[in-house]
């Protein structure tokens, strides 16, 4: 089996670069030293049911994680089906039953609800420990930009006099293919065609950029070179872009402390504590698009400000509504129908 993924994986020359990466760390991490070692004639559907269960029930993988080993594992099967090595695809079927023994429905990420997002933004702000990452999130709320383009944006991108901000590719951070074990920044495409737009700043993006611009004239622009490009807005205290993984951790640090103050807060108080959840930087972006979708009706508009190549994708975040939104459409609804 690790023979015939090598030769799907070196057909697929079309991949953007991360998928491509994305692909080589599933195999690698979850089937290449154990069910990759099996012959591609001997696998029945049993052993994919098996092996499906066994990284649910015993190495506790979520229905997501899953999701991608199967997006892997099935087109590999299928070109033994079209190479006339078996007859039939064994994967087939497989992760939907599996899927149905464990409740269905893959975990669905979940927008911060606007006094979530005001309270960590706060926080943020007020906090001189993780000031330093306020225009930063400030960026990502206001624009709805995937993690790779927020990091990758360079100035020679932003257009602060026409307040237009431009998303033309994506920076990744992966292990390097050398097997060195080290990782580096690459640049990429965005996601999709669809990702290449043109995004205008809401009057909060404009004044951290602006501010950001000035203080950086007098501290110094970004001078890392990543694939010829330079610039980058966005940098850590050694001068790099974001890492991913580090965002994902300041996150997690500052939720965490935030909760544990509010706690002691709100016991000296004698009030319930209003505690934030932890989440991903991706939630920044769903949030964005929760918020957005819940003050404009024009789903065009909103599948071409979030890049997304399929407007189901914008209707299913759009059909994600807040319970509290719910009601006030609700009663707008009773206001304005006057038909009972």
């Amino acid at each position: 089996m690790n023979f015939l993924f090598d030769r799907y994986i070196s057909t697929k020359t079309e991949l953007r670069s991360t998928t491509y990466s994305n692909y080589l760390y599933t195999w690698n991490h979850f089937i290449r030293d154990t069910f990759g070692k099996k012959k591609v004639r001997d696998v029945k559907y049993s052993d994919v049911l098996f092996f499906y269960t066994d990284l649910i029930n015993n190495q506790g993988l979520q229905i997501n994680t899953l999701e991608t080993i199967n997006t892997v594992l099935r087109p590999t099967f299928q070109l033994a089906v079209r190479d006339d090595i078996i007859r039939k695809n064994p994967v087939d079927g497989a992760y939907c039953e599996v899927k149905k023994r464990n409740g269905g429905a893959r975990k669905t990420r979940r927008a911060l609800t606007v006094d979530q997002q005001r309270k960590f933004m706060e926080y943020v702000a007020k906090n001189p420990f993780f000031y330093h990452w306020y225009p930063f999130f400030v960026f990502l709320l206001g624009t709805g930009c995937r993690i790779g383009e927020a990091i990758g944006i360079r100035w020679d991108d932003i257009d602060l006099e026409n307040r237009i901000i431009d998303i033309n590719h994506s920076l990744t951070y992966y292990q390097r293919a050398d097997d060195s074990y080290k990782c580096e920044f690459r640049v990429s495409l965005p996601k999709t065609e669809a990702g290449n737009r043109r995004i205008p700043m809401m009057q909060q993006v404009y004044d951290v950029l602006q501010e950001e611009y000035e203080r950086q004239k007098q501290e110094g622009f970004c001078v890392e070179n990543v694939d010829g490009m330079t610039n980058f807005v966005f940098t850590n205290r050694f001068g790099m872009p974001h890492n991913p993984s580090a965002v994902n951790r300041a996150i997690k640090r500052i939720v965490d402390t935030h909760n544990s103050e509010e706690e002691v807060a709100a016991k000296k108080e004698k009030r319930e504590p209003v505690m934030i959840p932890r989440f991903s930087c991706h939630i920044f972006r769903h949030t964005f698009a929760s918020r957005f979708c819940e003050n404009e009706t024009n789903i065009k508009v909103i599948q071409e400000i979030m890049g997304h190549a399929d407007v189901s994708t914008t209707m299913n975040i759009y059909a994600e509504a807040n319970p509290d939104v719910t009601k006030s459409v609700i009663e707008k609804l009773s206001k304005n129908m006057d038909i009972f």
